[in-house]
């Protein structure tokens, strides 16, 4: 097939099946709208205005003075969790996920949240592999680093997510609204991997978590600003953008110049929009920039993730 936007072999193979492009789209979203959004965390709407007009360049810097293409917690915790459920053939043992989890800590990476590191604390002073249920616990650390949960249990029976979700999620963050907005968005991946369309991940995963937790509810066409880190604020702006935007590239630039936790609100809905608009949506110029050995890792834990829930050989 041809490659749109001068996407070359280099980066992906024109021999991929659909689902091989969808899953490494998905991974490639994440890492790009994590750096993408990194530049403008923790800024408000009209900061972003007047700094960069409209920012839609991988441009690096940022508070975290980040090289342009280069990713944050949200894609190495990814890729950490990634690495932890190829390494035991697609279970999610929370052992070995805090274990990866804590090498990755170990090598001082370039930004921690602060649950993150309070959940890795215990387990590198006690074991501990669940931090005790928390209201304060309600942050978007679990979700920014779901995705390979989502591609390894994406054929699974749905309580096979859910453990797994929880598994990996519940070393830093256990709340409830948590693991809800974290398995919304690991059932509408799995849509997105089907084929389905963006109405049945309104009328099913979507629907379902907002009847469950109203608080989520969000309104169309509205422009919430500034997102938190909190769960809520996260995955209002993201659902809200995903549903009302009609391309990868617009998606994600409408939910960086949103501000606020840019890089995680981005690196969200870039695996969900990779996922659901395929590679030949994704800006050429954006992958260019991309750290080169992120581009590298994501694709082969795509492919390699991809390849175990196909084959069956995944244990949960």
């Amino acid at each position: 097939m041809l490659w749109p936007r001068g996407l070359t072999a280099v980066w992906a193979d024109p021999g991929w099946s659909l689902l091989q492009q969808k899953a490494v789209a998905a991974y490639w979203g994440l890492a790009v709208g994590d750096a993408l959004g990194g530049t403008v965390e923790f800024l408000l709407p009209a900061e972003i205005a007047q700094r960069y007009g409209r920012h839609d360049c991988m441009r690096g810097g940022g508070w975290l003075h980040l090289k342009p293409g280069q990713v944050t917690d949200d894609t190495e915790m990814a890729l950490a969790l990634g690495e932890a459920i190829l390494g035991r053939h697609g279970q999610v043992d929370a052992l070995t996920v805090a274990q990866r989890f804590d090498a990755w800590l170990h090598g001082k990476p370039v930004d921690v949240g602060n649950t993150v590191r309070r959940g890795l604390v215990q387990f590198r002073a006690h074991g501990t592999l669940e931090m005790p249920e928390d209201d304060y616990d309600a942050g978007n650390g679990a979700c920014m680093r779901t995705l390979p949960v989502a591609l390894a249990t994406w054929r699974s029976d749905p309580a096979v997510m859910i453990r797994a979700s929880r598994t990996q999620a519940h070393i830093t963050h256990n709340n409830p609204l948590s693991d809800a907005g974290t398995e919304c968005i690991n059932r509408m991946i799995a849509i997105a991997l089907a084929q389905g369309s963006r109405q049945e991940m309104l009328d099913g995963p979507v629907a379902d978590l907002i009847r469950r937790y109203p608080v989520f509810q969000f309104r169309r066409k509205r422009l919430p600003s500034n997102p938190s880190p909190y769960i809520v604020d996260t995955l209002r702006v993201v659902l809200q953008v995903f549903f009302d935007s009609n391309s990868f590239e617009e998606c994600l630039v409408e939910v960086v110049n949103r501000g606020g936790d840019a890089d995680t609100t981005g690196a969200i809905a870039g695996m969900v929009a990779g996922a659901f608009h395929g590679l030949e949506d994704i800006p050429n110029r954006w992958l260019r920039r991309l750290d080169p050995h992120i581009r590298a890792a994501c694709r082969q834990q795509a492919l390699a993730l991809m390849d175990l829930s196909l084959s069956g050989r995944a244990r949960h």
